[in-house]
């Protein structure tokens, strides 16, 4: 027999190792003995077969299995009396264990008593169940063997382990480690936890893995403790046990500061894990997270878990190969199939976590939210918001708020979207329905970059996911179109233009739905019908015409139901439509396959020519309908979207219709009743009376006036043309594109309309202007609109000409505009309720004006029929189709009101300056973003030639300041309206849309990255302007012209430069602040403008950084300070300067410096026009105050030398007088000074932290100094109130004075809490100041009720209220710091703003004051009693307050 192997708790676990080495190296010994047959019984003497067999028990030799002749219960009972009364106990345990080892030295027997035992169908079980344990479990039940045999199978138990699985497919050691699993006892736990410890150690790996996951069934609870530190140090040597080590502390019950260890020492191992383990790693982190430190431990998490990281390399390309080669198998085993797998069960864990823990859910939102802007924010932060907007609906609105403050801060951009779909697609794919709902609640929003979000993520759910999801964004899309909200409208359309454009047959399976939009048309605006129709018609009229002819169907309906319209509104849709239907036919026709090309281009240019001839035919009758007509003609040319052949077609015939229409020759003399003599003005040449040409423009007019007046000729003979001055503009745009087009640019062919003269009058009005009826300064009016608008077209056409005489005559068309403009100002300031000629036709029937109406009336609002005629008090009679278009339009701003009583003031030149013709936008045609390269002209020499073509003399022609003004205001019109994003207001259903856009509809042709790419290139020259305009006014300063008044030309022209100033400063600012820069696609534009500004200083001789240029840059427009003319233009210069400053790294080095340009603006004396009554100068001057306020370094300083220096200065002034030291603070402006001081005094306070008991003693007294100069400043301001006592201030005095004292109960009490003792005398002082500033605003609250002031008595509530608490909790201070009995409590007599006691109260106040006395009583019996008028103060502290929330006698 061999000798026996003992494990006694002293042996380590090399002992074990040593035996497992030689049980590898040699065969296991057995005994030699006989074969038994199969069912033969071990017939052994020895007391382990003698007392099993008296129990019950019967051992089987070879296969068999053991017989249980008895229930499983009894037998152990038996066994365990037999061996307890034996006479030789407890001598007979270690026999019995002696005789078991010598049995199971045998490879069957140990087998066959690690198996499950017989159940002896003849004999009757107990309680018996049809499961029977092997007898070592048996065995293991006896209190008095187990230690026993625990240690016998230890000591077999390592001659296993590194043994194959035996023929009969058992695993021995798994056999023996499954012994101990649910015994009903262990007795010895410490030592069997020690021995298992000592076993995984030596084990294989995959034992290993068996062996620790078994822990949590084989030990009680008391040993969870010990096995846990076993498996803590465990873990951190041995990286593959990760997932069964945290699987079984997962199950155990450890307490939570092991487990936040635990979690600690795997959260340093999360970057260097295998994949397949990623899943309970994270489920194990998640699930030992408490309220207490969920946010520290999710905010880690996100730092280290890189899913990115895994997901690239193996599912993304995997997903690819998938892409590539739908429906074959993969080949590439375990790692491209699991990968996926393996991320798919992480966010499922991640998702049920987040849908039941709700502390986890509110803490990963608020990690997102608390990373700093700074910081790069990842694709799986994007990802989770969007998994928790999923599965929490509690957590919507959070996450919605959360998402959008991201958005507008810039830390989620368009590319981390992008990514993250790429990444996370196959997670994203199964949330769509979640991501469309987030998409459409972003839609919603005020912030234009929050609503392109929202785009971007109905753009990357269509090309991302599935059929399904498409058709579900689709349908979203749709409905927002339908919505009637302008700016949903809009984005959604340019959403599915983009898809359309991007993935044309997904969206082509999808056009049922958006032809579904065809029914809607009335709702839309004209520039939201061009983008349905060129939507539709890219789907319609695509290569794959045979998918789609029912969309052409529809189309050609709609098209032709709405042209048959007799109503303007319908007849607008049905050329819109047809017009872009047209575009899109001729680009497909030429964009097709060369050997098809002939055959599809003849027929798509029939279709394209029959449907315009269509167009031309349904709008001649119609002037406001031809004139439409000819402007969408146009914007097709423009765009390069006729072919050749349609050009062919219709160039002769627009050429000659526009020369038969509106040009005459010069020697024939107009004939008919004229109310005023024709003549030919505005004439660039001299004219030989035989061959020149002029534009037929007044007798036009008078015609068509005549006609709707007289009525004879409202209908015309078949055959005849009408002939409308509207169409002059429209046409002569389509003709001179239609040249341009089919010359390459060159214009030769027309430019005789450039310098041709226009029949007019002397429109000069002199003092003929009062003695004009009101009939004959309407047509005065309507006759120079349609010339401005022709002007305007003229010089769009021929500004891009590049000889000097066309340069030359184009500044002259210049001047003529603004000479006209001038004439046109006076005769709209004695022109009431005129409407003009429309100049914009793409405009709705409500677009312009609103309805008239009685209120509207009595305000003198503009109203009228096109052509200046005016509006008829009957209206019975049935117009003719183009006078109810034109009854159907009125004017886009009403702005210029209640100017009857200032025209009945103003005579003379005071006149022109009561009409804006900014308010008369709409009427003026638009001017192309080309003219501006006239910005370009310097010195023009124009050749005047003689009839025989040699030159006769020579003129020399440049841009003045009018001309450049005019430019100006034109191009920063433009800006603001291109660049600067209109947060949206919600407007009704069906009311007026694009007001904003009226007369920008070619801007809105062209993107905002290629405006800015041309307004860069124009930076140059509008650098050179601009220092000349600075070198003019600093001549003005150095000749002493600092006050230039009367009306002389010096005056005009002053303004006029100032106003350049201003204009140039405006659209350097809109160019900079433009939100497109921070695209990265955009950098080179910025640093392309940067790069012109730097070099106005110094040559630029290599490549410069950002910051270099930003720094020159500023540097170069800071120089332009000292000249600014006016404070508006301080204001956008500093606004332009704070603009270049975002664009830093470091803004914070230039600052101050803007803290100090705004105080010099401050501080200067503006005479030149600033009217500081003005509201436009007031806003000015706040935003000045607050730019200066919040740039300076020190604000409760530049408060205190305000509040303390220059209002005393302005009490002591006289009453038109001003502060001496801050030239801006009068006593009309002193309530703008004050209430951004109040503000921004409480937004200081508020930022600055509270401090804690654990900070330095060095930090608490910086502090307390610091709410020592702000509580001064506090007093300063709230005891001005005595002084100016209007409304507005005291106002300002409630509101900001509640907020001031409740930034003082969080930030400042807790201070004073643990400073009491240290600085008792700085604190008592703090707070006796703080007192009277508080009992003020006591007074303050007795005055808004004595006066009965509604707009002040309702801030006195909450006032109170912050009062009393206030009391309360310098209370708990002061018994925070035993000094309880230094708290006297009182009652404040009602006071006015002067301090005097209020006596006379009426009725309703003594009832009301007395129910106040008597919780002021009750407040004071429960605490103390102190006089608060008095002063008395304790014998131990110098410290009283009182109650200011009661105001009882």
């Amino acid at each position: 027999m061999i000798s026996k192997r003992r494990l006694s708790k002293s042996e380590n676990r090399e002992t074990l190792m040593e035996d497992a080495s030689k049980a590898r190296k040699q065969p296991l010994s057995k005994k030699t003995k006989e074969s038994y047959a199969s069912n033969e019984v071990e017939e052994n003497d020895t007391i382990f077969v003698r007392f099993l067999k008296t129990s019950g028990l019967i051992l089987k030799t070879g296969d068999n299995q053991n017989q249980l002749a008895v229930d499983q219960i009894v037998f152990q009972k038996k066994l365990f009396q037999s061996l307890r009364k034996h006479p030789s106990y407890p001598k007979v345990i270690e026999e019995f264990v002696d005789g078991l080892e010598s049995y199971i030295e045998d490879h069957d027997s140990f087998r066959n008593c690690l198996l499950s035992c017989e159940r002896l169908h003849d004999e009757e079980a107990s309680m018996g169940a049809s499961y029977s344990k092997s007898l070592i479990k048996l065995l293991l039940g006896i209190d008095i063997l187990q230690p026993a045999i625990i240690k016998t199978l230890f000591e077999k138990l390592p001659e296993f382990l590194f043994k194959s699985v035996s023929s009969d497919g058992i695993n021995m050691p798994r056999l023996i480690f499954s012994q101990l699993k649910w015994l009903d006892r262990i007795v010895d736990g410490k030592d069997l936890t020690a021995k298992i410890m000592q076993l995984i150690s030596i084990a294989p790996v995959y034992l290993q893995h068996d062996f620790v996951t078994s822990l949590p069934e084989i030990l009680g609870d008391a040993q969870h403790a010990d096995v846990g530190k076993e498996l803590s140090d465990l873990l951190m040597e041995n990286t593959p046990l990760t997932v069964p080590i945290l699987d079984v502390l997962s199950s155990l019950q450890l307490d939570t500061h092991f487990l936040s260890k635990v979690r600690q020492l795997v959260m340093d191992k999360l970057s260097s894990v295998m994949l397949d383990d990623l899943p309970v790693i994270i489920k194990f982190i998640l699930h030992s997270i408490t309220a207490t430190n969920a946010l520290e431990v999710i905010s880690e998490l996100r730092e280290k878990l890189d899913i990115q990281h895994f997901i690239l390399p193996s599912w993304f390309q995997a997903s690819q190969i998938k892409l590539k080669s739908k429906g074959r198998a993969s080949s590439s085993g375990y790692q491209e199939d699991n990968s996926p797998n393996c991320v798919m069960l992480l966010f499922d864990i991640l998702k049920s976590t987040l849908r039941y823990e709700k502390i986890i859910s509110e803490a990963w939102i608020k990690a997102i939210e608390n990373i700093a802007p700074e910081s790069e924010h990842q694709s799986f932060d994007l990802a989770m918001i969007f998994i928790i907007y999923s599965t929490n609906t509690q957590a919507k609105k959070n996450i919605e708020r959360v998402l959008k403050n991201k958005i507008r801060s810039g830390c989620i951009q368009e590319q981390l979207l992008q990514s993250t779909f790429y990444i996370h697609f196959m997670v994203l794919k199964d949330i769509c329905p979640s991501i469309l709902l987030l998409a459409q609640s972003l839609f919603h929003s005020q912030d234009q970059n929050i609503i392109l979000f929202g785009s971007l993520l109905y753009k990357y759910s269509f090309n991302f996911f599935d059929t399904y999801c498409q058709q579900e964004a689709v349908g979203a899309l749709v409905t927002h179109v339908c919505s009637g909200n302008e700016t949903e409208v809009d984005t959604a359309l340019d959403v599915l233009l983009a898809l359309t454009g991007l993935n044309p047959s997904a969206m082509r399976l999808n056009a049922v739905f958006v032809k579904g939009i065809l029914d809607y048309l009335d709702n839309l605006s004209p520039q939201q019908i061009r983008k349905l129709f060129y939507i539709l018609s890219m789907l319609a009229f695509s290569k794959h015409h045979e998918a789609s002819t029912h969309i052409q169907d529809d189309m050609h309906l709609v098209v032709r139901k709405q042209l048959s319209s007799t109503i303007f509104k319908y007849k607008l849709i049905g050329i819109i439509g047809a017009v872009t239907m047209a575009g899109v036919m001729a680009t497909d026709s030429r964009s097709t396959l060369t050997q098809r090309r002939v055959d599809l281009s003849n027929e798509q240019c029939k279709q394209v020519t029959s449907l315009l001839q269509l167009v031309h035919s349904c709008s001649e009758q119609s002037p406001r309908a031809s004139a439409l007509y000819y402007d969408e003609f146009a914007n097709l040319i423009q765009e390069g979207k006729m072919t050749p052949e349609t050009l062919e077609w219709i160039g002769p015939t627009i050429f000659n219709d526009f020369q038969e229409a509106f040009v005459v020759d010069f020697c024939v003399v107009p004939e008919g009743d004229f109310p005023f003599p024709v003549k030919a003005l505005y004439g660039l040449e001299e004219y030989d009376t035989r061959d020149g040409i002029v534009i037929n423009l007044l007798p036009l007019l008078f015609s068509q006036e005549f006609a709707e007046e007289g009525g004879q000729m409202t209908s015309q003979e078949p055959g005849q043309k009408l002939v409308s001055p509207l169409c002059l503009a429209p046409n002569f745009r389509l003709l001179r594109l239609c040249v341009a087009r089919q010359h390459n640019g060159n214009l030769e062919e027309i430019d005789g309309l450039l310098d041709c003269p226009v029949f007019l009058t002397d429109l000069e009005p002199g003092e003929k202007l009062e003695s004009m009826s009101l009939k004959e300064r309407s047509f005065m009016c309507s006759l120079i609109f349609l010339t401005l608008n022709w002007f305007r077209e003229v010089v769009n056409a021929f500004c891009r000409q590049t000889s000097p005489e066309m340069k030359g005559k184009v500044l002259s068309r210049l001047k003529d505009i603004v000479e006209l403009q001038e004439i046109l100002e006076k005769y709209l300031a004695v022109t009431p309720d005129y409407v003009p000629p429309l100049a914009n036709f793409d405009l709705e029937t409500l677009d312009v004006i609103p309805h008239s109406s009685s209120a509207a009336s009595a305000k003198n609002k503009k109203r009228g029929k096109i052509g200046g005629r005016k509006r008829k008090a009957d209206g019975s009679k049935a117009p003719s189709p183009d006078t109810l278009s034109k009854e159907d339009n009125s004017e886009c701003d009403a702005m210029p009101t209640g100017r009857s009583q200032l025209d009945k003031e103003l005579t003379g030149k005071e006149v022109k300056t009561s009409v804006s013709l900014q308010n008369y936008s709409a009427f003026f045609r638009e001017m192309d973003i080309e003219v501006f390269s006239v910005l370009q002209c310097g010195l023009v020499t124009k050749f005047i030639l003689d009839t025989e073509m040699h030159t006769e003399a020579t003129e020399v022609v440049q841009l003045g300041p009018p001309e450049l003004l005019f430019l100006l205001e034109d191009l920063s019109h433009k800006l603001d309206n291109m660049l600067t994003p209109s947060f949206t207001k919600r407007n009704p259903f069906l009311k007026n849309k694009g007001n904003r856009n009226i007369g920008f509809s070619h801007l809105h042709q062209r993107s905002a990255p290629e405006i800015v790419h041309y307004v860069v290139q124009l930076l140059t020259p509008m650098c050179n302007h601009l220092e000349n305009i600075h070198n003019y006014f600093q001549c003005l300063d150095a000749e002493d012209h600092s006050e230039v008044g009367g009306p002389g030309v010096k005056a005009q022209e002053y303004h006029i430069m100032a106003s350049c100033y201003q204009r140039l400063l405006q659209i350097f600012h809109g160019l900079f602040a433009w939100s497109g820069f921070f695209h990265i696609g955009n950098h080179n534009l910025l640093y392309s403008a940067l790069e012109i500004l730097a070099s106005r200083l110094k040559q630029i001789e290599h490549e410069q950084s950002l910051e270099e240029l930003v720094s020159q840059s500023f540097n170069y427009l800071q120089n332009f300070h000292p000249s600014i003319p006016s404070f508006q233009c301080g204001l956008y210069l500093i606004r332009l300067l704070m603009v270049l400053l975002e664009k830093s790294t470091a803004p914070a080095l230039k600052k101050e410096k803007i803290a100090s340009l705004a105080r010099q603006c401050l501080c200067r004396v503006w005479s030149h026009g600033e009217k500081e009554k003005s509201s436009i100068f007031n806003e000015h001057l706040h935003d000045m105050l607050c730019i200066y306020l919040e740039h300076t370094d020190n604000v409760l300083k530049a408060i205190e030398e305000i509040a303390g220096i220059g209002v005393p200065e302005l009490i002591n002034s006289p009453k038109d007088a001003s502060s001496s030291t801050f030239p801006t603070l009068t006593r009309h402006t002193f309530v703008i000074f004050f209430r951004v001081m109040m503000a921004e005094l409480e937004k200081t306070v508020k930022g600055l932290q509270a401090g804690t008991a654990a900070d330095s003693q060095q930090i608490h007294e910086e502090k307390l100094l610091y709410w020592n100069m702000a509580v001064r400043d506090f007093s300063i301001l709230i005891n001005l109130m005595k002084v100016f006592d209007s409304h507005p201030v005291l106002h300002v005095c409630l509101k900001y004075g509640r907020l001031f004292v409740e930034a003082f109960l969080k930030q400042c009490m807790p201070l004073l809490d643990f400073s009491f003792r240290k600085h008792r005398e700085d604190v008592l002082s703090l707070l006796e100041t703080f007192q009277l500033d508080t009992r003020l605003l006591h007074h303050l609250c007795g005055h808004s009720k004595i006066h009965q002031d509604m707009r002040l008595t309702k801030h006195v509530p909450l006032l109170k209220k912050t009062l009393e608490l206030l009391v309360c909790r310098v209370k708990a201070m002061l018994v925070l710091n035993n000094c309880r009995e230094a708290f006297w409590l009182g009652n404040l007599k009602n006071r006015d703003l002067q301090g005097e006691e209020i006596i006379s109260q009426n009725s309703q106040e003594s009832t009301a004051d007395e129910s106040e006395g008597g919780t002021s009583s009750q407040i004071t019996k429960s605490k103390a009693t102190e006089d608060g008028e008095e002063n008395e103060a304790s014998d131990e502290e110098k410290e009283q307050y009182s109650d200011e929330s009661d105001n009882s006698d």
